[in-house]
């Protein structure tokens, strides 16, 4: 195995140092104690791109164009790779990370910390995320299983730990490793690394040796060794084939051996003896970058992924170079038609299938390749090309070649479906977290504290005259909150042992039982919950949307069509989001549905999608105070329901407009239409925000995306479209029968009218007599009027006929509703005493005429206001 070593540099200063390849093999990436990231186009690059991360960079970990690193001031970032833009915070921890790793898809990262935790998280919904607790010190390292089933973690505990990812459980652990306080005083950084495609090995650096510990079993299988390590193994790297393990130690080796036959196929001394603390392996196996704690960055070149010997290496033939097991027709009989176009030379079959479980990252569909790896019986083409099967006799080669040239499976090249989003409550932060919010709404706010010293629940409500603050003990393990001025409402999961509960505190009750709980069926969990007025409600794993009473009384079932993922409620609206379907491209497919469920119980929308920004997810559902619907997504955009024009969605504000950073989000609290106020957090360099020390709610303006809002005319159109959408509650809440403010219902209208003339004066100064007309027809009879003396002084005189017969028209118009509403309330106080509820009616009937009888007088003085002005020009 003939090697280059390339003469070293300089990259970093000193101290601790990590290096991976990309994807394609085309750049190398390191990371130092400088705080910087620089990606090498080769080891001959003179300029490499410099990304700073922060104060120092501990590992990083690159996949399908993300890079992710773990940084100094405890937090595991993420950028855009090639071009380094910060997408972000995945996790936090209250002290340092000190490794970080992909899983083989790119989905999932896991991170280990000094404070003896491991997090495993998803790249697309960091929220979503596993703690592994059981370490007693810092954790040095941590890898996936290539199947996504385990993750190994070492410790300075001096523990090697097996981790069942889907049950957060400890499987197995070996005290192997030399116990010490810190990473600092750590005798070796302890890198672990699985076999390749199939996880049958686990290999672990213990003092100068690596031993290999087997799936499943568990069992220590074998010790690779070599008498020139002097000082204990720091990492390991296995080859993309997974024959060939590497590994550097502190001593400054860099050692390979043939896993099968346990022998050392070559060694490298550093040129200076400097410890190796980062290495790597090329996707095509044919080189080595590795990085010492001196800041350097060295390569291996001619490192092939292929055995040098025959398939008995034990036979004591001398090493070969790869293209001498082969003579040409060989070759090019079993290369055709498996070789890739961006296939680095001297790419065996088995590297080709590495590449291949990149491509779903990469945009680019999985060959046959890729559906053998899993398959213990499948026999690889590499396997074939390369002579490697054990099972194979001397003549197999040409007993397998058929297979060789069979037609490949057809490969799906459509797009790729998208994970569903889990199931969230709106005002709430990821549950893995020891301090979060539950819940944070216009009531109050409801903490969740789980930790060594305390596992309670704190209850603030922003109003005390509403409550007094609570604490409560947290014994059930409740992760689900909502709050109202009327209850507080908790749920927790189901165990083995224990069903699913939900329970519920109604504090405003007048009986001395104010607390009640409702056990659910056996393996059907609480996914989201939410209160109104009156009423409680939850979402089950069931899909079932199950309906209480306050007082625990239950009320109806029913089905969903889909998994719920949110639910919110104000008054008698229940507002529900599930999936519809299967999302591709990065798409979620969600649905929603608005139930009201008072006396005059309806379904307002029916299942209609929910229109999301391009490849976002829901992140808030709630109401506004006034009691309208609205919703945001990971993009920032929020949306409010139009009532008035078909119950369709209109975007009222895109809060990434208002972030400094491209890490910068803003979490939504509140929403209120009367003031125009977004309420919500800043979060620097995250989605969503600590509970200490207590966050600062700000105010951010609702703008609608109009055109041209820096002209004038976009201004006035984006102004009043704005005060329609937001004040159209009116008319909602008097259609329910609720009491409104009529003085602020005049002040909007009277707003509204005020724009519409001034746009109008604006259409008549650039000549746009047609465009006065389409204005003065949203006009009400008054400002019609006024508009029409307006245009006779401009001496526009046809333009003032047009609207002299518009102002006729629309006077015909009030009189005749004016007669129809005298009528209906004659008809309803005629029916009094056998319809008990015409005394509502009448009253509701005073109420349009008192409003009716503002609106005169408020036009009359509108109508004063605009002749002074007027008279003034």
């Amino acid at each position: 195995m003939p090697v280059e070593k390339k003469p070293m540099r300089y990259g970093h200063t000193e101290g601790h140092t990590d290096v991976c390849f990309d994807d394609t093999g085309k750049h190398i990436v390191t990371c130092g104690s400088d705080g910087d990231v620089r990606i090498w186009e080769s080891l001959d690059d003179d300029d490499p791109k410099s990304i700073s991360v922060g104060e120092k960079a501990f590992s990083l970990a690159l996949k399908g164009g993300k890079l992710v690193t773990a940084v100094s001031n405890n937090t595991v970032q993420i950028h855009t790779f090639p071009d380094g833009d910060p997408d972000g915070i995945l996790t936090r921890f209250t002290t340092n990370a000190n490794h970080v790793t992909f899983n083989h898809t790119g989905l999932r990262v896991a991170a280990g910390s000094s404070d003896f935790m491991v997090k495993v998280i998803d790249v697309s919904d960091s929220s979503q995320q596993k703690t592994l607790r059981g370490h007693e010190a810092p954790v040095l390292s941590v890898a996936f299983d290539p199947k996504d089933e385990f993750l190994a973690s070492a410790s300075c505990d001096g523990s090697v730990a097996v981790w069942k990812i889907a049950d957060q459980m400890q499987v197995t652990s070996w005290n192997v490793l030399l116990k010490s306080s810190d990473v600092t005083n750590a005798k070796s950084l302890c890198r672990l690394g699985w076999q390749p495609h199939t996880g049958k090995l686990l290999a672990v650096p213990v003092d100068k040796s690596v031993q290999l510990y087997e799936r499943d079993s568990w069992r220590d299988v074998c010790c690779l060794s070599d008498d020139f390590i002097t000082q204990p193994v720091n990492v390991v790297a296995w080859s993309p084939c997974g024959r060939f393990l590497a590994a550097g130690s502190i001593g400054g080796f860099i050692t390979v051996w043939n896993v099968e036959t346990k022998e050392c196929l070559e060694r490298e001394k550093h040129e200076k003896g400097y410890t190796v603390c980062g290495l790597a392996w090329h996707p095509a196996g044919g080189q080595i970058a590795y990085t010492d704690t001196e800041g350097c960055l060295g390569l291996l070149d001619g490192v092939s992924a292929v055995p040098v010997n025959s398939t008995k290496v034990n036979t004591g033939k001398e090493a070969r170079d790869y293209d001498d097991l082969f003579d040409g027709d060989d070759d090019g009989t079993l290369d055709e038609g498996l070789s890739e176009a961006r296939s680095p030379p001297k790419v065996s079959a088995i590297e080709d299938d590495e590449d291949d479980d990149l491509m779903p990252m990469m945009g680019r569909a999985r060959n046959r390749g890729a559906f053998l790896d899993d398959d213990d019986n499948s026999l690889d083409v590499g396997s074939v090309k390369i002579g490697l099967d054990k099972d194979l006799d001397d003549d197999g080669a040409s007993a397998v070649l058929p297979s060789v040239s069979a037609p490949p499976r057809p490969a799906y090249e459509g797009p790729m479906p998208t994970p569903p989003q889990k199931p969230f409550q709106p005002g709430s932060t990821p549950a893995h977290l020891m301090h979060r919010f539950m819940v944070w709404n216009s009531v109050g706010i409801v903490r969740g504290y789980n930790d060594e010293q305390d596992n309670a629940i704190d209850v603030e409500f922003h109003d005390t005259s509403v409550h007094h603050a609570l604490h409560l003990t947290n014994t059930l393990e409740h992760t689900l909150a909502d709050l109202s001025q009327e209850a507080v409402l908790l749920a927790c999961e189901g165990t083995d042992e224990l069903a699913s509960k939900l329970q519920c505190l109604h504090f405003s009750s007048w009986d001395t039982n104010k607390e009640w709980m409702v056990d659910l069926p056996k393996e059907e969990d609480v996914r989201v919950v939410c209160l109104g007025q009156g009423w409680v409600a939850a979402a089950t794993s069931a899909l079932l949307v199950r309906v209480f009473s306050i007082g625990g009384v239950q009320h109806e079932v029913f089905s969903l069509p889909g998994p719920v993922v949110c639910m919110a409620g104000h008054g008698e609206q229940l507002l529900l989001v599930y999936h519809r379907g299967t999302g591709f491209d990065g798409e979620q497919a969600l649905a929603v549905q608005l139930l009201q469920l008072g006396k005059r119980r309806r379904q307002i929308l029916h299942g209609e999608p929910l229109p999301l920004s391009r490849k976002a997810y829901l992140s808030w559902l709630g109401f506004s105070a006034e009691g309208t619907p609205c919703f945001v997504d990971s993009e920032g955009v929020v949306r409010m329901l139009n009532r008035s024009l078909g119950n369709t969605w209109t975007p009222v504000c895109n809060t990434r407009e208002n972030c400094k950073g491209k890490s910068d989000h803003y979490w939504v609290v509140g929403i209120h239409e009367n003031p125009q106020q977004l309420r919500c957090i800043p979060c620097k360099g995250a989605r969503f925000p600590p509970t200490l020390p207590r966050p600062a709610v700000a105010i951010l303006p609702f703008k609608l995306p109009y055109c041209q809002t820096t002209t004038e005319k976009g201004q006035m159109e984006e102004q009043y479209w704005r005060s329609v959408l937001f004040h159209n509650h009116f008319d909602f809440l008097a259609a329910s029968g609720y009491e409104f403010d009529e003085v602020a219902k005049s002040q909007a209208q009277k707003e509204q009218q005020e724009l519409l003339m001034k746009m109008f004066a604006l259409s008549c100064k650039l000549e746009r007599e047609f465009r006065c007309v389409e204005l003065a027809e949203q006009m009400t009879q008054n400002v019609v009027t006024l508009a029409v003396r307006y245009a006779s002084r401009s001496r526009r005189m046809a333009l003032a006929q047009r609207l002299n017969q518009l102002a006729l028209e629309k006077a015909a118009e009030l009189a005749t509703a004016t007669q129809e509403e005298d009528e209906e309330e004659e008809d309803q106080i005629g029916g009094f005493c056998t319809r008990p509820a015409a005394g509502a009616a009448r009253e509701r009937g005073e109420h349009r005429a008192r409003s009716h009888r503002a609106q005169e007088c408020q036009e009359e003085e509108e109508e004063e206001e605009v002749e002074l002005e007027e008279e003034e020009e």
